[in-house]
């Protein structure tokens, strides 16, 4: 299980407007900065979001590289993997796969796929299995 990802954006101020929005529905609201002069010599600046008592999605200000990243957010439901498709394409997301099953991977694999303003690869993901219905 992974604790933390830091993703190097081109304006700070943007994507955490653009994240703020995008990842709502998936109940990821908690906001936190951190001034990197509280870290050792060096540090960056980042901007952080979480949920339940953790933040583990940080952006920092530099330059991008959208070709090596991809990141997969967690959704519950596939009403949520609409709900942030949605928020992300009027955040200013760019469409790169409407919401449907990804037959492909597995029938109950429910997705959709958007790049953030800096062209990385975003996906919001209900996998069935992961989240048994009572």
């Amino acid at each position: 299980m992974l604790d933390h990802l830091f993703l190097t954006v081109n304006d700070t101020d943007r994507s955490v407007r653009f994240y703020t929005e995008a990842l709502a529905p998936l109940g990821i609201t908690v906001r936190h900065d951190y001034d990197g002069k509280e870290g050792p010599p060096g540090h960056p600046d980042l901007k952080g979001f979480g949920a339940q008592g953790r933040i583990f999605f940080w952006l920092r200000e530099g330059t991008v590289a959208p070709a090596a990243v991809h990141v997969g957010f967690v959704a519950r439901n596939q009403t949520m993997v609409n709900e942030a498709y949605a928020s992300a394409m009027r955040a200013g997301a760019s469409d790169n796969g409407a919401p449907g099953a990804r037959l492909h991977y597995d029938p109950r694999y429910y997705a959709a796929g958007v790049f953030d303003p800096d062209g990385y690869s975003l996906e919001f993901v209900y996998k069935q299995w992961q989240h048994p219905q009572p």
